[in-house]
């Protein structure tokens, strides 16, 4: 069984606004050059038990910069 992520907010965003920052998170994304579910491992991981990024870069075969980013 698996838990979703709730978080309720009301934010008065334009169209444009969310279209924009999407586009920012995409092309984030592709520089990063990792695969969407690596990346979400290493944000949870991170949320969750703080480790240090030189441990998490290691441990991923990754750049410390990359787990920054």
């Amino acid at each position: 069984m698996s838990t979703g992520v709730v978080c309720r907010c009301r934010l008065p965003l334009t169209t444009h606004t969310l279209t924009y920052v999407a586009d920012l998170l995409r092309r984030h994304l592709k520089a990063i050059r990792l695969p969407p579910g690596k990346i979400a491992l290493i944000v949870v991981a991170v949320l969750r038990h703080d480790p240090r990024l030189a441990d998490m870069a290691g441990g991923n075969n990754i750049s410390a910069s990359s787990v920054r980013r």
